[in-house]
């Protein structure tokens, strides 16, 4: 068999195949040359998914004839002045789109540079090329595509419905949108606008413009960033952690305005994220970076997708610091959707059937208590126990318990009335206790109700991460040493990670076949904590990682493990002094608003909202 030249349409169907893999691609390479052309606005017409027509216009520089007979060679590009391939500050720079959309399609451009006095129009069909001839337009470009793949129908097949291909084409638009904030961007079948992006200006215009993407929840539960490092700097919004997703797909990175897909980056995202969020949930982050060209690739991928770093690990510490260093700036927050589901469960639970009241001859009332019932009924009842947990309100500097307060009128306690002089807490001051689980705050503007378990689980987790970074983590030792039953694979498993273990404050020894002896469990965990449990979950965790993963590599795993053992359960009943500690301390604490594993821990429902729900406004 001879080696031989390929012919040059076969060439062009080649490009295109690995170039416009489906209409939405043919899309991105469209718009990207508008925006490389200076456009201030991109109206994008799609007509049945793009397979009949793609029709991209544009207010850019335009071009003139010879320009136009020269965009459709291949490899023709005005985007490299100096022939550089390592300084790209262009969107497009290949010089393969417009050849290879003509060579499997109907390929029509019409354009008018700025001052000229008429426009002109160039026809390309399956790569054959035709004559400039004289066209009325406006000053920019239009470029039309028609019948997407006529000159390969085999590629046809593998387009999906209509409606799904319009939904991948919105997306590669919103994404240049992102990116590009004072242009505007539309997109229309001819009749009915599907996407209208109008430009924005001023200092928050990329960030309504993620809004006006993404939604305008993200404005509100998104944490800007700002941070620099070696000539590479990372600005964009981060959601807050309970602001979440069940994909990634709402994770957006752009490195020197390209829309961008690189793993790396994703797995930054994820480690920024991995003590605030379920392993199955994902954040919603919008990044930019901005860094010299010549330290990053962009030529690693016929769409240019993806980029390779010169220095990823810079990259990468750089976009988790960010994120982690606003989160914990985020103290206590949470998200502001928490309390449109709450009042939307509200609205939706059911009401119980009202029972007609049918008045009785022979009803009198009832005997009225005595003091002593009410007392006794009262104490039977009572919402607030007299025990604590340990190290909670005497880890708050300038706080401690106070001494139990004198019964008030027939053996009641007292009402806590709200002082002029009390503080204004952002979470509130205590008033109740819910199912010995739920602590209900009133603040000045609403209510504030915490989930006592998740609350207390991230102030313990936030504590042993702060005593690994001091040195180590104190031990107490058990009065009576636990036994725990386990199977011998599991117990063997703890045996071996024993020395490790011991570091992170836990002593266990092996007790005979399939079982170990806890001595010494980490100071922070107190009494509450269930040893058991917390002994078996983490041989199933040791299970799940392998012997060759060193403890030291899932630090804030175990860490979550031990604090969510070691915090105070639901069902556990508080005083009010040990509600209100727990709140001060919510304040004080970094990512508060949220447990080891993502889970809010408040919702706060102000008092409009309460209004709303009784129909008084």
């Amino acid at each position: 068999m001879s080696i031989r030249l390929l012919p040059p349409t076969l060439v062009n169907r080649i490009a295109a195949g690995e170039v416009v893999e489906r209409p939405a691609s043919a899309v991105k390479e469209l718009v990207e040359n508008a925006l490389d052309a200076g456009a201030k606005r991109i109206d994008v017409v799609l007509a049945e998914g793009g397979q009949s027509l793609i029709s991209v216009s544009d207010d850019g520089v335009g071009m003139d004839p010879d320009e136009l007979a020269l965009a459709v060679e291949r490899h023709a590009t005005s985007k490299l002045p100096d022939d550089d391939l390592v300084r790209i500050r262009f969107l497009g720079f290949r010089g393969e789109a417009l050849p290879s959309i003509g060579s499997v399609a109907r390929l029509t451009l019409t354009s008018r540079k700025r001052g000229a006095e008429s426009a002109w129009s160039l026809t390309v069909a399956g790569g054959e090329k035709g004559a400039a001839q004289p066209a009325a337009h406006p000053p920019g470009t239009r470029v039309e595509v028609r019948d997407l793949f006529f000159a390969t129908p085999a590629r046809l097949k593998f387009l999906k419905a209509p409606r799904t291909e319009t939904t991948h084409a919105i997306e590669v638009i919103e994404r240049l949108a992102m990116a590009h904030p004072e242009i505007s961007f539309s997109l229309s079948d001819g009749a009915r606008r599907s996407l209208d992006l109008p430009a924005r200006t001023g200092d928050n215009a990329r960030l309504g413009r993620l809004a006006q993407v993404v939604g305008r929840e993200f404005e509100a539960n998104a944490l800007a960033l700002d941070a620099e490092r070696d000539g590479i700097r990372l600005t964009g919004w981060a959601g807050l952690p309970t602001y979440n997703r069940a994909t990634a797909a709402q994770q957006y990175l752009f490195v020197n305005g390209r829309p961008v897909r690189d793993r790396l980056v994703i797995g930054a995202v994820r480690g920024a994220y991995q003590d605030v969020l379920a392993r199955d949930r994902h954040p919603v982050v919008a990044l930019f970076l901005e860094l010299d060209p010549d330290q990053v690739d962009v030529n690693v991928h016929p769409a240019k997708a993806e980029v390779r770093f010169r220095d990823s690990g810079l990259v990468r510490g750089l976009i988790v610091g960010a994120i982690r260093h606003a989160l914990a700036a985020a103290g206590h927050r949470a998200s502001s959707t928490l309390t449109g589901d709450a009042l939307g469960a509200l609205g939706r639970s059911p009401l119980p059937a009202a029972t007609p009241y049918r008045p009785s001859s022979s009803w009198s009332p009832p005997p009225r208590p005595s003091a002593a019932a009410l007392s006794a009924g009262r104490a039977a009842q009572a919402p607030f126990g007299n025990g604590g947990f340990p190290g909670l309100a005497e880890s708050i500097p300038g706080l401690s318990l106070p001494p139990s307060a004198p019964s008030g009128e027939a053996g009641l306690p007292p009402a806590e009335a709200p002082s002029a002089a009390q503080p204004d807490y952002p979470l509130g001051a205590a008033r109740a206790q819910l199912h010995d689980t739920y602590i209900v705050a009133e603040t000045a503007s609403g209510l504030v109700i915490v989930d006592q378990h998740a609350a207390h689980e991230r102030l313990v987790f936030e504590r042993m991460k702060q005593a690994l970074a001091d040195g180590g983590v104190a031990r107490q030792g058990l009065l009576l040493p636990e036994v725990v039953e386990l199977g011998e694979a599991a117990a063997a498993r703890l045996v071996e990670r024993a020395e490790e273990l011991a570091a992170l404050g836990l002593a266990l020894e092996p007790f005979g076949p399939g079982a170990v002896v806890v001595r010494e469990v980490p100071a922070l965990l107190g009494e509450a904590s269930d040893i058991a449990g917390l002994v078996r979950d983490l041989a199933d965790e040791l299970a799940e990682w392998g012997a060759t993963t060193a403890l030291s590599e899932r630090l804030l795993d175990i860490c979550a493990t031990l604090a969510c053992h070691g915090s105070v359960r639901a069902g556990r009943r508080l005083s009010l002094p040990e509600m209100n500690a727990l709140l001060r301390q919510m304040e004080a604490t970094p990512l508060s608003g949220q447990c080891n594993h993502g889970r809010p821990t408040h919702v706060v429902l102000g008092l409009s909202d309460i209004e709303k729900l009784f129909g008084r406004r």
